[in-house]
């Protein structure tokens, strides 16, 4: 029904000039997902904080997030994803400046849900971009560079926030964390704009399609999304938690039932639906979307619980915190880049590995945090993130480039889109359950007002050993269970026919995969 035959960047510059761009901006918006969690104790000691209102400024983001992703990917497949691009960029700029000056907590709170519409809003554009830059196992080499960069984003995240914490001071510092975004959004709007493609050239259904873009399905999804994740960034582990927020999770289902059944009726009358089911009939779509979701519920949390604890139960400052993850940065960077190559023929293969590493790096943490004296273990963790960071060197652009493998061109927006709500729907049910189990079992710790404990107070300590292993226990049930669906995903595979060198599913061209295929 829709080909994209003219969506290609200008001849005068290379598709990796264009891809140096997408890959920037998406390390920004993964940067402030990650890059909060070592500002949390100073936003208590300087802003006044509450935990529920800590637990907002990180999972806000997270929620609006996942709320825009599907209709800003249909936006941009339909309609112009440079534009849809630009939009969002000038939109985060604009949040992450609110952030950096915001003079109350609860403004913080509401800069960062801003933040997040935006990051929801770009994330699709970088991806469908992505798929039209490149074909075939070239394909598979950017998702290779592209993985290597989320993971930079990722691990380089908390020690950003300490460096600043560490050299401006605690309020400063964190202001400066969210401020940072400012200057580097005003360098990239101008190269986007030259760089990146514009309108994509359609043909006539296409174009009548483009009209329609379902507002009903939109708005159902919207809601769905947002009732499914709201307990889990609601949840904090203390006592302010509400019981009754997990009645929003059976209306979320009903909605979730409503949703389904009109995109269905929606796509049976011959209109173009905002997410058509019918990409689950692909098994890598369909088992991608899973296991993605699965280890965005470990990864993330994992760094969060580790800096809760290393910060607040032994004590360490937020400098030393965030360097714990620079070995991980590096490991995990080259590792993507190296497997890069890889991805197209062994993807299956390679994702088994990283969740296998990675869970046996889950273990070393845990050990670590039981038998290592306290003032040698952010170091000991250090060594151990450095092995954890073959995983999602291995997991993540292989697994991003399975999952899009069967996936249409015309809908690299929206089926992209839906596999990010998954990451951040993973990411919230991770952070909160980990979070939960952790904060349980410390709140009977006395605390100074700056949320921390005496070091060395042996209960203390062996309380948040305890959490800390219980947390770690939690995400690696997660991980397992990715690892189960990644066996199931290789099996899959191993019973599809060998792709043709130059006819492969994601070689772009119209007579490879089309609409009218799914």
């Amino acid at each position: 029904m829709m080909s994209e035959t003219s969506s290609a960047p200008s001849r005068a510059h290379s598709p990796w000039a264009g891809f140096t761009v997408c890959a920037s901006v998406a390390i920004l918006t993964i940067l402030d997902l990650v890059k909060v969690n070592v500002i949390l104790t100073p936003l208590q000691s300087t802003l006044g904080a509450t935990t529920t209102q800590t637990q907002l400024i990180v999972a806000g983001y997270v929620l609006a997030f996942g709320i825009t992703l599907v209709p800003a990917g249909r936006l941009g497949d339909q309609w112009n994803r440079k534009a849809m691009f630009l939009l969002g960029l000038t939109l985060f700029t604009v949040a992450s400046l609110a952030s950096a000056l915001a003079p109350t907590a609860d403004a913080l709170v509401v800069a960062r849900i801003i933040q997040g519409l935006a990051a929801g809003v770009l994330m699709p554009q970088v991806l469908g971009m992505i798929q039209t830059f490149f074909q075939g196992r070239q394909r598979g080499q950017a998702f290779g560079i592209f993985g290597a960069s989320i993971g930079f984003g990722t691990a380089f995240g908390p020690t950003i926030g300490g460096l600043f914490i560490g050299t401006l001071g605690p309020e400063l510092g964190w202001r400066w964390t969210f401020g940072m975004n400012v200057p580097l959004a005003l360098i990239i709007v101008p190269l986007a704009i030259r760089l990146l493609p514009g309108r994509q050239a359609r043909d006539r259904s296409a174009r009548d399609s483009a009209r329609d873009l379902d507002l009903v399905g939109v708005s159902l999804l919207a809601a769905t999304v947002l009732l499914v994740m709201l307990p889990f960034v609601l949840t904090t582990g203390t006592d302010q938690d509400v019981p009754a927020r997990w009645l929003l999770l059976l209306a979320g289902a009903v909605l979730a039932a409503v949703f389904i059944w009109w995109e269905r009726r929606y796509r049976d009358r011959g209109r173009s639906p905002v997410l058509d089911f019918r990409l689950f009939s692909y098994p890598s779509y369909r088992n991608g979307v899973i296991i993605t979701s699965l280890w965005f519920a470990a990864m993330p949390a994992t760094f969060l619980v580790m800096t809760l604890y290393n910060q607040q139960g032994l004590g360490h400052p937020a400098v030393v915190v965030g360097m714990i993850t620079i070995p991980y940065a590096i490991i995990s960077a080259i590792i993507a880049w190296l497997s890069g190559r890889y991805t197209f023929s062994h993807a299956t293969v390679l994702v088994i590995i990283g969740i296998s590493v990675f869970l046996v790096g889950l273990v070393a943490l845990a050990l670590i945090a039981r038998f290592v004296e306290p003032a040698h273990t952010p170091w000991a963790m250090a060594a151990s993130l450095a092995l954890c960071g073959v995983g999602p060197g291995l997991v993540m652009s292989a697994n991003q480039m399975r999952t899009l493998m069967h996936v249409p061109l015309a809908s690299a927006g929206v089926a992209g889109s839906f596999q990010q709500v998954g990451q951040r729907l993973g990411n919230a049910i991770g952070i909160a359950v980990a979070t939960t189990v952790f904060y349980a079992l410390v709140s009977s710790v006395p605390r100074t007002s700056g949320g921390l404990v005496d070091p060395n107070d042996p209960v203390a300590l062996e309380t948040y050993r305890t959490a800390f292993d219980a947390s770690m226990v939690v995400l690696m049930l997660m991980c397992a269970l990715a690892l189960v669906f990644a066996v199931l995903d290789h099996r899959q595979r191993r019973r599809e026919a060998p792709f043709p060198k130059e006819a492969s599913p994601i070689a772009g061209s119209s007579s490879a995969t089309t609409n009218s295929e799914l």
